[in-house]
């Protein structure tokens, strides 16, 4: 038996109307995965939204860093919709190919940019210690500033939700890139 709630759009309440249209008329111009799961409790719905209207379009981070956010955690959470979502999105914005297939791989990856190596260390840190050491820290703080350290904990976070939702409601994958099952703990991604 499938955990994915149907969703009839010509039945929705006035609650589940209001926040259906509100994300439709907005940046994702559609309700999909996650989004029409969190419908069936439209309190939930208006202000994960609204959060992740933030998180994904508004906050300090630059496109690129967002998404190289989002898919280490994706990865980490094997969020099969959220990564055929954001990886083609993640290359479009300038994240490296071979970054993205690493990350698919939970492998490290050295990059070029500091910017973009603060953000995947502390993302993957975060992740897989549920804090961030002192050097990768202050490491992000200098490359980024304290705006975008307090922006990544939020983004890391939202997408969080994101992938539980996702998970917990087999909600089914996209139509983009599919992330590969991996044969190694979660103590062992990206090399930690």
């Amino acid at each position: 038996m499938s955990r994915h709630p149907t969703l009839d759009e010509r039945a929705l309440s006035q609650d589940q109307r209001l926040i259906h249209d509100t994300i439709a008329n907005g940046p994702r111009g559609r309700v999909v995965g996650p989004l029409r799961v969190w419908l069936q409790s439209p309190g939930l719905a208006t202000q994960a939204q609204a959060l992740g209207q933030y998180a994904r379009y508004d906050s300090v981070l630059s496109p690129v860093l967002s998404e190289l956010a989002i898919l280490v955690t994706a990865r980490y959470w094997s969020s099969g919709f959220e990564w055929s979502h954001h990886a083609p999105i993640a290359q479009e914005v300038g994240v490296p190919a071979k970054a993205v297939e690493a990350i698919s791989q939970a492998k490290r990856f050295t990059f070029s940019d500091a910017k973009m190596q603060a953000v995947f260390d502390f993302a993957v840190e975060l992740h897989l210690l549920k804090n961030v050491s002192d050097v990768t820290y202050d490491t992000a703080l200098k490359a980024l500033g304290l705006q975008s350290c307090v922006d990544l904990v939020g983004i890391c976070g939202y997408y969080t939700m994101i992938s539980m939702t996702i998970n917990v409601f087999d909600v089914p994958d996209g139509d983009g890139p599919m992330l590969p099952e991996l044969d190694i703990p979660l103590t062992e991604y990206f090399g930690r």
